[in-house]
């Protein structure tokens, strides 16, 4: 199983960024796929959720994304995207990719991908 994560970068305030997270070793469509974020400074603290894509028709958002972001997956090349729109500095942090399966037996992560938002 294979999550590897791409296109962090640094941004200025109200910029955007997409980030991919291409998957490998699992049945994409068979899973929960997540992207989280990590504040820096604050590793001690949970990895905050960010999206949720359950399928093109159950997507989850957290309410300081909503609006902003947009979570999107594709079963046929095994990928999920974070479009990024209107960042401010607080979205500042590493984005992690996750994929579960839908009973939790499994819980997989990516390396991260860092993103910066100057002011």
């Amino acid at each position: 199983v294979q999550l590897v994560e791409s296109g962090g970068g640094l941004v200025q305030f109200g910029g955007s960024l997409r980030l991919s997270c291409d998957a490998s070793g699992f049945p994409f469509s068979n899973h929960v796929m997540s992207w989280y974020r990590q504040t820096p400074g604050k590793e001690r603290e949970e990895r905050k959720l960010v999206a949720v894509f359950r399928s093109a028709d159950d997507i989850t958002y957290a309410d300081f994304v909503k609006g902003r972001f947009t979570i999107s997956g594709d079963s046929a090349k095994n990928t999920l995207d974070l479009q990024m729109n209107d960042l401010k500095p607080e979205d500042t942090g590493v984005y992690y990719c996750r994929a579960r399966t839908r009973d939790f037996t499994n819980i997989y992560w990516g390396q991260g991908t860092q993103v910066v938002v100057s002011s």
